[in-house]
Parts: C-alpha cells; structure tokens; sequence
C-alpha cells in the first residue's frame, strides 16, 4: 500500500522534531513546499495537532500497549494514527490504520509493523477511560501540557488563568498579518471585499484572515507579511517612541525591524545579530519586503556592542524560551527546563546592559520577549534597574488593555487570543 505524501512528511517532520529537536513551523515550510494543497493542508494539521495532543495520545497508546516498551520512532506512527482515529473525523479508521503499518516500514521497522496494526485497531474500537491522581496531573493530560510548567504557571498566574493558558495554546491560532512597502493599494481593498481579512482589534495597521484564499499567493510576493498581532505590537510600541536613529539589536529574522522600518521611514535604522546565516536571514526579509532604509550589522549582542551612544531608541526583543508563542509552536512546551531560564536570563541581561551603553539621554529603551516565564521578563528588568539609577519605565499611552500596574506590558494568549509578549520602555534621564 502506498503512504501519501503528507502522511510520510508529517512522520519525517516528527521524528526530526522528536529526535533532533528540529522547529516544526521551519520543517513544514520546508516541507510544504514540496506538497500539494490538499496533501499541504493535511501535513500541517498531522504534525502541530500531534504536537499539540502528545501527553494525551502517550497515555492513551500506554495503556493499549499495557506496559510493553515502545521505540520511539513506532510511538511517532502510534501518535499519528491515534490522532487520526481521535480527532480527524474526515480520515477512514482503515486508511490511517493501514497507512501507519506501512509508515513502519517506511521506517525499517518491519517487526513492529504488527503491534502498529494490534494498537491502533484496539484504540479504534474502544477508547480508554483515564485516571488522573489529581487536578494538575489531569490538566496536564487533558492539554498535553508537562505537570512542572502548568505549576510554574499556577505559581505565577493563578491556577485558573494558567489552565487556561493551556487551553489556549492548543486552539489553531488565527492567521494574522501586516502591509509592506510593496503592498499594492488594490490589495487590501481586493482582500476586504472578498471577506478575507478584517482589521485587528488590538494593533493598528494590523489584519486577521478569516479565509486564506489568495493570501498565502500574497505573501509569497512579499506584498503582505505573516506576524502575530502581538509581536506587531512590540513593533509599534518602539515605532512610537523613534526619534532620528533606531536599533535593533537582536533583529533577525526582521519581523520587527522591518515593521518599525516602514512606519519610521525617513529614521536611520541599524538592525542585526550575531551570525552569519541570521544576518542573511534579516537581508534577505528586508529585500523580500522592499525594505531599503535598514543598515545590516553582525555582532555578539552579549559582548560590548561597535557602537557609541549614538541611538535615541534601542529595541532588545532578547532571544527566550518563547513560551508565549506555544500556540505557533507546540513543541516549546516539551522543552522548557530550569536551567535553561536560568542561562536565557544571564543573556538577556548582558544585552539589555549593553543596549543602555548605546542610548543617548532621554533616550528610550524597550525590552521585549515572547516567553511568558517571570525569570525571563520582569526578573531581568527588575535586576537592570538595580544596578543604574540612569533608567526609570515609562508607562505608553493608550495600551491600558495590556498595561500592568508596575507599567509593565503582557499579553496572553487566553485573554487576547495573540500570542505571550511581554514588553517595558525604559527611558534614560537626562
């Protein structure tokens, strides 16, 4: 029996995501680019709803294989086939079957070809009921969530709001976007009298797809740009405080620097990072888009940085766990580790200190990350201030929604349905 194409990518995406700890949003656009739409739509919904499902379809083939050890590479096909049976009402119980026995062999696992078929058959005839020992062990089950993050974030959120975070993680994100300097006038007109998109409700200049017909044709010409409203938000909060000349310090891939670019056209832009390939990223998204008033640099943000204090608004939208962006990238959650914030914070830390040596008086810093975990937001802000007198936060005007009451700002992908961000402009006194 032949596999289809996206049953066979989405199985090669997984193992790549689970044995080699690739990023599933690069492996499917790589991916994607080989399959055709139907097969496109159907490899997509297979890796991030596997992701997305992963604690919740592990029990479930545990208790079917009844304490037998499982390969990993057989547990990738079990979780695909689970997810079909589960979830994608649209797929025949016989097709996913059959297709994750020869998924087996595809993998040299010809052995296991007949416990694939015994397993998923059981599952398909009878779901088991689960047992839980309590609350927490249960949510983390029923989101596919680890237990140790749902407690970080009970601790720091409440145990409701952090359940419902969790929740949120795993609703399909709307598909979000911004114009570029190559946006045909006609485009957005076109898009809205097709009721396509409808403006954002929380960033100006923003967009939400309610169908995507033609949009994936627009930005594949770069008249349009994929971004989730809340990263455009941290975008348009530094927009508004550039005076003459901006930096970004940690740009790539250019999201931001590209969005304060076009917004701040006549401002002297500097924007890099600190290697070779994600300096070529940032360069080539900047010429995708049409972006001409960019100066590219390449450095070590954690090392004093070639600049004087020649910068009147700086953005550190510092490197971080990305916690915040779980529903665009499932697998995060399975990846978050104490000493990992730990490292992350030192980093962040350096960068922000040396972003402030750069700043002129009354100049404006903004610190910003995509990770919902204290340690790496108000902890490092809070640790920055200790040590200057130089800097205070300034509280921005008109984003009471988001505003906290030390003048901090966070999104939630519960409340606002965007992703996690966390911002704070810090102004430099005179």
């Amino acid at each position: 029996m032949k596999i289809s194409p996206a049953r066979k990518a989405a199985f090669q995406i997984l193992k790549k995501v689970e044995l080699d700890g690739g990023l599933s949003a690069v492996l499917l656009a790589d991916a994607e680019e080989k399959l055709d739409g139907a097969d496109k739509g159907l490899c997509h919904a297979l890796v991030l709803g596997v992701l997305r499902q992963q604690i919740f379809l592990d029990r479930m083939i545990d208790i079917a294989a009844r304490g037998k050890k499982i390969d990993r590479e057989i547990r990738i096909i079990l979780r695909l086939g689970l997810f079909q049976l589960k979830f994608l009402e649209r797929v025949p119980d016989h097709a996913a079957i059959n297709e994750c026995v020869e998924l087996a062999k595809f993998a040299r696992k010809h052995s296991a070809a007949g416990f694939v078929n015994a397993i998923l058959r059981r599952l398909s005839r009878e779901m088991p009921l689960l047992e839980f020992g309590n609350e927490c062990e249960r949510l983390s089950v029923e989101t596919s969530h680890p237990v140790e993050l749902l407690e970080r974030w009970s601790n720091q959120f409440g145990v409701e709001h952090a359940a419902n975070i969790a929740r949120a993680n795993n609703e399909v994100p709307k598909l979000a976007f911004r114009l570029t300097p190559k946006t045909n006038e006609s485009v957005i007109g076109t898009l809205f009298s097709d009721g396509e998109v409808v403006p954002s409700e929380l960033v100006e200049g923003a967009f939400v797809a309610v169908g995507n017909g033609s949009l994936r044709e627009y930005e594949a010409d770069g008249q349009i740009y994929f971004q989730d409203e809340a990263s455009q938000l941290v975008a348009a909060i530094a927009a508004r405080f550039v005076k003459n000349c901006f930096l970004d310090l940690c740009a790539a891939p250019g999201s931001k620097t590209s969005a304060v670019a076009m917004a701040a056209p006549t401002t002297n832009i500097a924007a890099g990072d600190s290697s070779v390939n994600r300096t070529k990223t940032l360069v080539e998204l900047l010429k995708k888009q049409g972006t001409n008033n960019v100066f590219v640099v390449r450095y070590d943000a954690e090392m004093p940085l070639p600049f004087d204090a020649a910068f009147d608004t700086i953005l550190v939208d510092a490197p971080c766990s990305g916690t915040g962006t779980i529903r665009h990238n499932p697998e995060i959650r399975y990846r978050v580790k104490v000493d990992e914030l730990d490292r992350l914070r030192a980093r962040q830390l350096k960068m922000l200190k040396n972003a402030a040596e750069c700043l002129t008086p009354d100049g404006y810093l903004i610190y910003s990350t995509c990770s919902l975990e204290r340690e790496e937001n108000e902890d490092v802000v809070a640790e920055f201030l200790e040590g200057t007198d130089l800097f205070e936060i300034e509280r921005s005007d008109g984003l009471d929604r988001f505003i906290r009451d030390d003048g901090t700002l966070r999104t939630y992908p519960d409340r606002d349905g965007v992703d996690g961000f966390f911002a704070v402009v810090l102004k430099r006194k005179t």
